[in-house]
């Protein structure tokens, strides 16, 4: 049985490793409020403009273009979305795993990067870093996701990737986030609705007008040129938004349990200490009383 002052340090370092968890649990809370703030205001401007986008993209059929048809290249590009930091519970760790579970060959996979956790991970796994921009996602800003698209779009128009895919975490609500991956590149026309959560009011109006006809100015070609980068934008810095509050989200998770965890711990221990300190209290007026008799 370990000894009272064993206890009594051991308890004194969880109680000192609870105070900070309860910190990081305040200051992941007030972040995740503004990042939950960012992403829901940000939300009907990306769903507005996505569905304008996909409109005109389902009335493309017949009309070739690079980034609607792809290359023959075999390899595959991923723009994968993670924290900086740890401390989130399975943030991090779900994205790796969501990339290794879903057959890319490691050999024939990019990574564009976006995260350092992600990026120490993946390259265990073996997977080619071609990217890194880790610091886009300490404060997610457009101008960053369109950098990032065009290095992703150039290496796909040149052929150097076959596809391209955006894996990231979705932001549900405070305690639920989903590991997503999205395809991006070659746009697929026809299941284009279904990369991305809209309205379904929205959704049932485009699909009626699907057969309208539209009139491109000046030409198709040049029409997508400039409408397919803004929808990859779009979808990269609505993804970073939602990365930062699913990260909060689970940081703030983590703290709370590592918190409570704390305090059962800290429980035991008192109570291990105290049946300590009674038996040695015992022995003490045991020893007393046998000295006592011993005497007289």
């Amino acid at each position: 049985m370990a000894s009272m002052r064993d206890i009594k340090r051991r308890r004194s370092s969880i109680q000192s490793t609870q105070q900070i968890t309860k910190a990081m649990k305040l200051v992941s809370t007030v972040k995740l409020q503004r990042a939950k703030g960012r992403a829901e205001s940000a939300k009907p401007y990306f769903d507005a403009v996505y569905q304008t986008i996909t409109s005109v993209l389902s009335k493309t059929s017949g009309i070739t273009h690079p980034l609607l048809t792809g290359s023959d290249s075999d390899r595959v590009g991923i723009i994968v979305l993670t924290s900086n930091r740890g401390l989130a519970g399975g943030y991090n760790s779900n994205m790796v795993r969501l990339i290794r579970d879903s057959g890319f060959d490691p050999e024939k996979t990019d990574i564009y990067n976006i995260g350092k956790k992600g990026r120490d991970g993946l390259k265990r796994g073996g997977y080619n870093i071609v990217g890194d921009y880790s610091d886009a996602i300490e404060a997610p800003a457009y101008p960053d996701a369109m950098k990032i698209g065009a290095e992703v779009l150039k290496d796909f128009v040149e052929g150097k990737i076959g596809s391209v895919y955006l894996a990231y975490t979705r932001f549900k609500n405070t305690v639920v986030h989903q590991p997503t991956l999205l395809k991006l590149l070659p746009v697929d026309v026809e299941g284009v609705h279904d990369e991305y959560e809209v309205d379904d009011d929205a959704v049932a109006e485009s699909t009626h007008t699907k057969d309208v006809v539209m009139n491109f100015e000046p030409n198709e070609e040049e029409a997508l040129e400039m409408i397919v980068p803004k929808y990859i934008n779009l979808l990269i810095y609505g993804a970073m938004i939602e990365a930062v509050a699913s990260e909060n989200g689970a940081r703030m998770q983590a703290m709370d349990s590592a918190t409570s965890n704390a305090e059962d711990m800290i429980s035991k221990l008192s109570l291990q200490y105290n049946r300590a300190r009674q038996g040695a209290i015992t022995q003490e007026l045991t020893e007393i009383i046998a000295g006592a008799n011993a005497i007289s």
